[in-house]
């Protein structure tokens, strides 16, 4: 089964809800996460959030490191912390009480509420759902070595992408184990692990323990 948005995500645990809207699986939203910051930024509460350059829009509560650096477009919501060192490339929506970390580099994503990226991780074309967690130097890769277009693929099916550029959708509830590399086109369903050190490719089942890509058991 290849999810759809409904299946892997909270959609309540986002201000970036309706971006969603009238598409049928996540890594549709990847094309428009920029122009959609543009959109909303200027519509957020003056009074809560801060607008310190141009396409960029931070939540008074937030915390960031003086050696972080943030490019727009981005939207970064409540009681979220940038550590340092943390590097935005833009086209990033992050969540309420989520951690972006020493040396963790984002870029074209969205984190939802609660995610924790802390230690080292790169994050490209990629969505974080809620409480999901990456593990020190696990990474997204987001483009395939011979440079060819994405295509999601599970045991029975496949979906065409039409994107040279998409990483990983990681469902809700998601631990993704340290120094893990999640390839082009992966999708991970709600409250799965992934150990630490996996190569990780394809559609990943909903509450499953991935060991290996031979070794995926049923969470008990």
């Amino acid at each position: 089964m290849i999810y759809k948005i409904s299946d892997l995500y909270d959609l309540s645990e986002t201000i970036a809800a309706e971006l969603f809207d009238g598409k049928t699986y996540p890594w549709e939203v990847l094309a428009d996460i920029g122009d959609f910051i543009l959109k909303l930024g200027p519509t957020l509460p003056a009074e809560e959030f801060e607008h310190p350059a141009e396409d960029i829009w931070i939540h008074k509560s937030v915390s960031v490191a003086k050696t972080a650096t943030l490019t727009g477009p981005l939207i970064i919501d409540a009681d979220t912390e940038v550590r340092p060192g943390a590097f935005v490339r833009g086209k990033a929506i992050v969540g309420k009480n989520c951690v972006v970390g020493n040396s963790t580099e984002l870029k074209n994503v969205v984190l939802f509420n609660t995610v924790q990226v802390p230690h080292y991780n790169y994050v490209g074309d990629s969505i974080l759902g809620t409480h999901s967690h990456m593990g020190a130097g696990s990474i997204t890769s987001n483009v395939k070595s011979d440079k060819t277009l994405v295509v999601v693929k599970d045991e029975e099916e496949q979906i065409e992408t039409g994107l040279k550029k998409f990483g990983a959708m990681i469902g809700d509830y998601v631990e993704v184990g340290c120094n893990s590399v999640l390839n082009p086109g992966t999708v991970i369903g709600r409250n799965t692990n992934i150990y630490p050190l996996s190569s990780v490719r394809g559609v990943i089942p909903t509450n499953s323990i991935f060991k290996g890509r031979n070794d995926i058991i049923d969470k008990k």
